[in-house]
């Protein structure tokens, strides 16, 4: 039989540390958003909460979680591709875990496709992993040593106050609450975020649900 890994083992990994803490470096001088332990961390347990809250299986969950661990460390290579990056990287690593190979296979479609110019949600991980990942805009992400106010990413992060991802399983609803204060704006804020709200609202679709996005109260995207 095979072994059962858990995310504990993941998270223990030296290799996998080594390439989360290279990935935010790497993003750190590219001027990007933090990518560490704080974005992995949300990205993970969002993941799995969302097929937690769904009655998916407990081992599916735990997989979400990993994928939401993992699912960055492309980016130690660079930001362009690293989803393919990171999946290609991955399979010898979970290999020598001890992961079975149908579990690395599908921890790899959801690295691999949690891009929005190249992927799509592939399987019920692969959707919870891409909600999670680009609901985490919030202004814990923005580094202050380089804060720059001129940035519409740094400026738009900054702004965002609270952010909380909630799932209603008997509505079949997922929704995506912020609460942006005045220095930036919704119209900022759909300027960049736009492609993954699309690929959030897919998504949801492909969890059999509605993907609903409220900022200050506000629900932006009215379904008919």
């Amino acid at each position: 039989m095979d072994k059962i890994i858990t995310l504990e083992e993941v998270k223990n990994n030296k290799n996998i540390q080594v390439l989360i803490d290279t990935a935010n470096s790497v993003l750190e001088a590219m001027g990007y958003t933090e990518h560490g332990l704080r974005h992995v961390g949300y990205v993970s347990k969002v993941s799995s909460d969302i097929l937690k809250t769904l009655n998916y299986d407990e081992r599916t969950v735990e997989l979400a979680a990993i994928a939401g661990w993992v699912h960055d460390v492309g980016n130690a290579i660079n930001r362009n591709f690293h989803g393919l990056n990171g999946a290609s990287m991955l399979y010898p690593i979970l290999n020598d875990i001890g992961f079975p190979i149908e579990e690395t296979a599908i921890i790899l479609a959801a690295v691999g496709n949690h891009e929005a110019d190249t992927g799509i949600p592939v399987s019920p991980i692969s959707a919870a992993l891409i909600i999670a990942d680009k609901s985490d805009a919030h202004r814990t992400r923005v580094r202050r040593k380089n804060f720059n106010p001129n940035d519409i990413h740094d400026k738009v992060n900054y702004s965002i106050k609270e952010n909380k991802v909630s799932v209603n399983a008997d509505e079949r609803i997922i929704e995506y609450r912020l609460r942006m204060d005045a220095s930036s704006s919704v119209m900022e804020f759909m300027e960049i975020f736009m492609p993954r709200m699309v690929m959030c609202q897919k998504a949801a679709e492909l969890l059999k649900c509605r993907f609903d996005i409220v900022i200050n109260d506000s629900l932006i995207n009215n379904h008919t």
